[in-house]
């Protein structure tokens, strides 16, 4: 397998070969993950410390699940009673878990490259667990793992990405990743939503769902998110669902195989109507969730395998 990096902070930095190596090992592991016994301990004597500074879900939980399925020692630090609350800079925080030796860091930040900077300052392998509004690399890759194993590849497909554009991570993730894979890629949103220069991404930007969906294979649905919002970017959101939020008629537009994605949390009834949602025969939520335990497994072994070509295993510079 090709994958060069000793950290994973974005999708940018990415060869599509390196895209392929983490996938095809996440499909061996989402296929066995649905195992009753899995004995995969690569990361045995290996400690995975998790930063989140912003609270989440999904992201924590399937790191978390992942490195103890493959039998790191695992640690959840809760940031909101840590020192960074009495003053202590990003830095000197990187500094001191540096001197207790971890292995595997994992990093969710609400500012935009503090997860690099804490890269520059530590020995270990850093994974970009979301950083304000600059990358979220691991659930671009979950979402191209499911994207693939649905449709049966990853090349030539037409993506419609639709909502908050502006201020979604997970948006800029997913626009790298599908365009490295020459896919076609759709940006759907009202105009506010868009983020200025987004016409010279090699990416079609429109306003109307009805046409911007027109023939596309995946439709890819996105929070709004309001906690990154410093003004008012949408009339209301009754108004916002009415004329971007996905229900049965606009899908109508896409292909009639075309798969209904989100990265989550939903806001039934505002990004996409409830039934929609919970159709198997269209949307792909739940199998995003499974995707990303076996993603973030794949990552942290491709890591962990370079990290131990510097150093021997568990010693740390």
């Amino acid at each position: 397998m090709t994958f060069r990096q000793k950290h994973l902070l974005g999708i940018e930095p990415l060869h599509p070969d390196e895209i392929r190596s983490i996938l095809d090992l996440a499909d061996k592991y989402a296929d066995q993950n649905r195992l009753p016994v899995q004995n995969e301990k690569v990361l045995a004597g290996l400690t995975q410390v998790n930063m989140f500074f912003e609270n989440s879900t999904r992201t924590l939980a399937s790191f978390e699940l992942a490195g103890k399925r493959l039998g790191a020692t695992v640690m959840n630090m809760a940031m909101q009673a840590s020192s960074i609350k009495k003053g202590e800079t990003l830095v000197d925080t990187a500094l001191t878990l540096n001197a207790m030796h971890p292995d595997l860091l994992v990093v969710r930040h609400p500012h935009s490259g503090a997860v690099n900077l804490l890269a520059e300052k530590v020995n270990c392998a850093v994974l970009n667990a979301g950083d304000g509004r600059h990358e979220h690399p691991t659930q671009a890759l979950l979402d191209a793992l499911t994207i693939r194993r649905e449709k049966g590849r990853l090349h030539r497909l037409s993506v419609a990405i639709c909502g908050d554009i502006a201020h979604s991570r997970v948006a800029r993730s997913n626009i790298h990743l599908l365009g490295k894979m020459e896919n076609r890629i759709r940006l759907i949103a009202p105009p506010t939503l868009i983020p200025a220069g987004a016409a010279n991404w090699g990416v079609e930007v429109f306003d109307d769902m009805a046409e911007g969906l027109k023939g596309v294979d995946v439709v890819m649905m996105l929070r709004l998110q309001k906690e990154r919002m410093d003004g008012a970017f949408i009339p209301s959101t009754r108004e916002y669902y009415h004329r971007f939020g996905l229900d049965a008629a606009k899908l109508a537009h896409a292909k009639d195989d075309a798969i209904v994605m989100h990265p989550g949390p939903m806001n039934r009834g505002v990004e996409i109507d409830g039934t929609l949602a919970d159709d198997i025969h269209r949307s792909v939520i739940q199998e995003q969730v499974e995707m990303g335990v076996a993603v973030r497994m794949a990552a942290m072994e491709l890591l962990a395998r370079n990290l131990q070509v510097d150093q021997p295993k568990g010693v740390m510079a």
